[in-house]
């Protein structure tokens, strides 16, 4: 199987995003999944929106290099070191992406009750046009995007299989918002990683609408 794997570049405007299916990884998807579910420090965050502390519905974790925190919605997450199936996982991720990352964020959906709302990733310290990899293991869920803008675009929704890499560079955070909706249906586990590169130094974003 190729590394890369199959590679599908979506025909979005104002976004530079590609799906890498069944990407090559150090071990069997199935085996990642239930060893990072098994070993992995979760954590139960609550964010804060139109001024209320409101429980995210999934577990987090964040791990990377020393000093590469990252905060948002008001939680502040200083990292936890690579583990080795963590680091070997972005050594592929990296390989398949052709881009360098410091930090990673795990999300872990439970069941078809967990899911995460529409939002960017545009935090200052991603810098202004960030390049961010996002590797899914276990049940496939639907990703939406809806832009940030132009109320004549649909929202989009995009079925992430188990084994997939979603690579998004450019302009995507500064003009799409993305997320993962709860479902009716009953499913299995997911976990996601979502690989980044944390710039300290960035400290205010750059202004521009697309």
């Amino acid at each position: 199987m190729p590394m890369f794997g199959t590679i599908e570049r979506l025909p979005i405007e104002d976004a530079d995003i590609t799906i890498h299916h069944d990407v090559s990884l150090p071990r069997e998807s199935e085996e990642l999944l239930r060893h990072l579910i098994e070993t992995t420090p979760w954590q139960s965050q609550c964010v804060k929106l139109w001024g209320k502390s409101v429980p995210q519905p999934r577990l987090i974790a964040w791990y990377g290099d020393e000093g590469a925190t990252y905060s948002y919605s008001g939680i502040v997450l200083p990292p936890h070191r690579w583990t080795e199936t963590i680091q070997q996982l972005r050594e592929c991720v990296e390989q398949v992406a052709q881009h360098r990352f410091n930090s990673v964020l795990l999300n872990y959906y439970r069941d078809h009750r967990d899911g995460m709302g529409l939002h960017s990733d545009d935090e200052p310290e991603l810098g202004p046009r960030p390049t961010i990899a996002s590797l899914s293991l276990g049940e496939e869920r639907r990703f939406q995007l809806k832009h940030r803008q132009r109320k004549d675009m649909p929202t989009l929704s995009i079925p992430l299989p188990n084994g997939s890499l979603l690579v998004s560079r450019g302009d995507t955070q500064r003009c799409w918002k993305h997320g993962i909706p709860k479902q009716r249906a009953p499913c299995g586990p997911r976990v996601n990683l979502t690989f980044r590169k944390i710039v300290p130094q960035m400290t205010s974003r750059t202004a521009g609408a697309c």
